[in-house]
């Protein structure tokens, strides 16, 4: 492919989205977006297979994650766009970049919708014996298309309500277990270290597997950064997000999975069966705490819900603005792609769909397909980032109001830290599946996306 230089992207109509997201929503967004559902729900299964090591493999996939949100903020502010990463890429590596980068995230983005409310959906249904989960699957996906569909404030709304409860429940969450584990917690003997004598019960292996789901429980991330661009003040909504992802980072991850092995027994049945949040409080004896985790779990899973159609719809109407998908999906009214967020809406339920009539192979396809995604993403942001770095300090550098740390040193070293998790997953039999499922969508993608560059080249 021929060397492109990094040249401005097409531009985006601004003026035709909204910018009704206030900075207390993005701060709460910033704030919250960082306890996904990933980690109340995906992180018991890296318990059972690393044990205590957990902790080293959420702090390694942590700090990694801290490199991207940096280089990604360093961007989002210099150029803030609905786009995002999608939109760096075309103007640091070439416009099949950009195609590639946004099409695979928008699949990405629908289908965790789908698997979203089915998990959301399993939850009441265990409330509410005898319902069907498809309804209550239906039920989710019609209220957040509807909010998605009407002003973006309501997105807003929704998620600084969702997020403040999130932060609220895993903040007392950490507050009770360090009170349990310094032994000062009424009624609570504290365990000590007598859970943590193995630090590597299963070997490497172990801690080989906890590193891979720990990575995947990060993914989400990123909607701030396309949320900041429909934000009252972009640039600021951007800095601030990105400074303070190093506590949230070591607080709500690192700090929650240091509390739960220690005080729960990282083989211990209820890890996987209940969930690691909800065995840790039942241990502590509280009544009805393991029940009121549930609700906090089926609130991440309705927040991520939320946000994964605002994002999916974001990142489609930007690609199409851009001249990369179908003119239906760049609609605009009363501010809001709205066709966009049908679309993607509609993609999440036939998701759904499919986990119940083709749950073997279509559906097991699809999520195989998926799931390196958000690797392949990183690795583009990093790409973008060393060289538009470059072109910001050469032409603009009053606009690097955030800067990448010890760039560029620290930019391979994250590059590397991906490269190594793609032979993690090579490696290993489950997620080999992933991997290569995943390149050759992004394959596929990036020949379509070059095949089209070529085409508005020439004419």
């Amino acid at each position: 492919m021929p060397r492109t230089t990094a040249a401005p992207a097409p531009p985006e109509p601004g003026a035709s989205l909204s910018h009704g997201l206030k900075q207390r929503h993005l701060s709460m967004i910033a704030l919250g977006g960082v306890i996904g559902a990933g980690l109340f729900v995906g992180s018991g299964a890296g318990i059972a297979a690393a044990g205590p090591s957990i902790v080293l493999a959420y702090t390694l996939s942590g700090l990694l994650v801290m490199l991207v949100m940096r280089m990604l903020g360093e961007m989002s502010a210099a150029y803030p766009s609905s786009g995002s990463f999608s939109a760096h890429a075309e103007r640091a590596i070439g416009p099949w970049a950009g195609f590639t980068a946004g099409w695979s995230f928008w699949v990405l983005l629908c289908t965790a919708v789908g698997l979203e409310g089915i998990g959301a959906a399993k939850i009441v249904t265990g409330w509410l014996p005898g319902t069907p989960e498809w309804a209550w699957v239906a039920l989710f996906m019609v209220v957040f298309c509807a909010t998605n569909l009407a002003a973006v404030k309501n997105f807003g709304e929704f998620e600084f309500w969702f997020a403040a409860l999130k932060v609220g429940a895993i903040s007392l969450f950490l507050v009770l277990g360090v009170l349990a584990i310094a032994g000062v917690l009424p009624g609570t003997d504290s365990p000590g270290a007598s859970h943590l004598g193995d630090l590597l019960p299963n070997g490497s292996e172990g801690l080989v597997i906890g590193i891979l789901a720990s990575v995947f429980a990060y993914g989400g991330l990123e909607t701030v950064t396309i949320a900041a661009a429909e934000s009252e003040d972009p640039v600021r909504g951007v800095a601030t997000a990105v400074r303070t992802a190093m506590w949230r980072i070591a607080l709500f991850y690192i700090g929650s999975m240091a509390v739960i092995v220690t005080l729960v027994p990282w083989d211990s049945e209820a890890v996987t069966a209940k969930g690691p949040y909800v065995a840790a409080l039942d241990s502590l004896g509280i009544p009805g705490a393991g029940q009121l985790m549930n609700v906090v779990v089926l609130v991440a899973l309705l927040s991520a819900m939320n946000a994964n159609i605002y994002g999916s719809s974001r990142i489609a109407y930007s690609l199409v603005q851009r001249g990369q998908g179908p003119k239906a999906l760049g609609r605009v009214s009363g501010g809001v792609p709205r066709v966009a967020v049908l679309v993607s809406s509609v993609f999440g339920f036939a998701c759904v769909v499919l986990s119940y009539w083709r749950p073997n192979d279509v559906f097991s396809w699809l999520l195989n397909m998926i799931g390196a995604v958000i690797l392949v993403v990183w690795i583009f942001i990093a790409v973008s980032q060393l060289r538009l770095r470059r072109q910001l300090e050469r032409e603009a550098p009053e606009k690097l109001t955030v800067r990448m740390w010890a760039f560029p040193a620290l930019t391979w070293v994250a590059l590397a830290g991906m490269a190594g998790i793609f032979v993690l997953m090579a490696r290993e039999a489950d997620t080999r599946v992933q991997l290569y499922s995943t390149g050759v969508m992004t394959v596929v993608l990036a020949a379509v996306g070059y095949a089209w560059q070529r085409r508005r080249a020439a004419s």
